[in-house]
């Protein structure tokens, strides 16, 4: 069985996370943190949406593939690419931003990754998609959709600059 979720829902997902973040930063300068690949297309968007009000804001993308712990669950070897954080990391306040937030691991490596440019003087967490089933202690401030998810279901996101289209499928997978 498989679900879906338009473009609609998604430009809402983001919208949804760019009033959040306004709402709870109120003006203060803020860096965003995109985690490649997926989260740096969201971030961008954010971005664009925070833009338009008068407010100190920075960017940055960030590759995690060498901070990773599941080097052996990987069916192929990962695809290195170039993290860009062009702005001082040490005091800032940085929200760092992925496409779905599963186990949590996938935000542990980013953060390993991210103490390595420095010590910001906060972190947040903004997800697209909070599908649930936690491994690790980790939660979102900012949340666009909340998805119901079995365990071992795939939420499969495509996004229109690195996809060519805005769509997320949901796979219902059985439990053996």
């Amino acid at each position: 069985m498989e679900r879906t979720l338009t473009a609609e829902e998604i430009a809402s997902g983001i919208q949804a996370l760019a009033d959040a973040i306004r709402a709870q930063t109120s003006g203060q300068p803020i860096a965003l943190v995109g985690i490649r690949s997926r989260g740096d297309e969201v971030a961008e968007r954010v971005l664009t949406l925070l833009s338009e009000e008068d407010r100190d804001l920075a960017f940055g993308v960030l590759d995690i593939s060498l901070y990773r712990d599941d080097f052996e669950h990987l069916h192929s070897t990962p695809l290195l690419q170039e993290s860009d954080i062009t702005f001082p990391v040490d005091g800032a306040h940085i929200i760092l931003v992925d496409d779905v937030l599963f186990t949590g691991r996938t935000i542990r490596a980013a953060m390993d990754a991210l103490a390595d440019y420095g010590r910001p003087a906060k972190v947040e967490l903004a997800v697209l998609i909070d599908r649930g089933h936690r491994e690790m202690p980790i939660q979102p401030n900012y949340t666009g959709i909340t998805l119901d998810t079995q365990r071992l279901d795939h939420v499969l996101v495509s996004l229109e600059g690195t996809d060519g289209e805005d769509l997320v499928r949901i796979i219902h997978k059985d439990a053996p």
